[in-house]
């Protein structure tokens, strides 16, 4: 019996998008919580153990192998800072964050190039916008997203990614030029429909259309470097970002959960980048919002296509 459960563990792993999406959005629940299949092995050792079964030890080499290709690499050691690299911030601040201002000295504290938020209402926007002013000069906001930056920025405009059906006012999505030190680059903003998981499975519909709209977006986009940073509420393992990880390149190291804040289950804070390689993620202090904020270091001019998730 632990044999097979250790074969079935490894299957999952490997074939992760052989599970269908039919029902219940069963293959994209899988995916968004498929490194936690690791401690199924973990389990399934100690129960090997316990049995003294020779044969589901020597079963076990199938899902720790199959872990360690798909998820051993983002423990390696950061890489060493290059000449063209920048350092960004994601976070979802929060819409309940009771200390805005607080919070954006957290992230000020980074030392990043550029700061995107999510989530920012009226009442707080003075907030971020005074204690962000004296190292973040220039700023864009679009409905309840924004993004801070060093550099100058330019030709910031609405994205539209408003899944049909929202009636409501909806505004989560921002484009901006970057005059970087090291060239012009795009930089999009986005939060993308929250998921839920219910009796019926995962609810991504709304999701799932907006990645589809951004991915289309990025698609189109002229300037050859490309940074995405966003609440995109799904994991890089997540066909549902399918649009979006098959264009840009995710990052290379750390694993850098960021959900939910007191006990972080999944990263959904992404960083994201064409042209460029995203070298490390890694989480930052908690501040008063339900979503841990992400830091990471991107190397510009990588000529290499995006990486396909397996």
């Amino acid at each position: 019996m632990t044999a097979a459960a250790a074969v079935l563990t490894a299957g999952l792993l490997v074939f992760h998008r052989a599970v269908p999406n039919s029902v219940g959005r069963a293959g994209s629940l899988l995916e968004s919580f498929l490194p936690w299949l690791g401690l199924v092995a973990v389990v399934l050792f100690a129960a090997a153990l316990v049995r003294r079964s020779a044969a589901a030890l020597v079963a076990l080499l199938l899902p720790v192998t199959a872990w360690t290709y798909l998820f051993g690499g983002l423990f390696l050691p950061e890489p060493r800072a290059g000449a063209r690299d920048l350092v960004v911030v994601q976070h979802n601040v929060s819409d309940e964050n009771t200390d805005p201002a607080g919070t954006a000295r957290t992230l000020a504290g980074a030392g990043a190039d550029l700061i995107a938020l999510e989530e920012l209402v009226p009442a707080a926007l003075p907030d971020y916008r005074r204690t962000l002013a004296p190292r973040y000069p220039y700023h864009e906001v679009r409905g309840t997203v924004g993004l801070w930056s060093r550099h100058p920025l330019t030709g910031a405009r609405l994205l539209d990614i408003r899944p049909r059906g929202i009636a409501e006012p909806w505004s989560r999505g921002l484009r901006a030029l970057v005059s970087s030190p090291h060239g012009d680059l795009a930089v999009y903003v986005a939060h993308l429909p929250s998921i839920r998981v219910g009796p019926g499975g995962l609810v991504s519909a709304h999701r799932d259309e907006s990645a589809r709209l951004l991915g289309r977006a990025l698609a189109a986009e002229e300037l050859e470097t490309v940074i995405l940073l966003g609440d995109l509420n799904g994991t890089v393992d997540d066909r549902g970002l399918a649009p979006l990880t098959s264009r840009m390149n995710v990052a290379e190291r750390g694993f850098a959960l960021s959900f939910p804040a007191g006990l972080p289950l999944a990263r959904i804070d992404q960083v994201m980048a064409r042209s460029a390689a995203v070298r490390h993620i890694r989480t930052l202090s908690g501040t008063g919002s339900d979503h841990l904020p992400v830091a990471a270091r991107i190397t510009l001019d990588r000529g290499t296509r995006p990486e396909r998730r397996t």
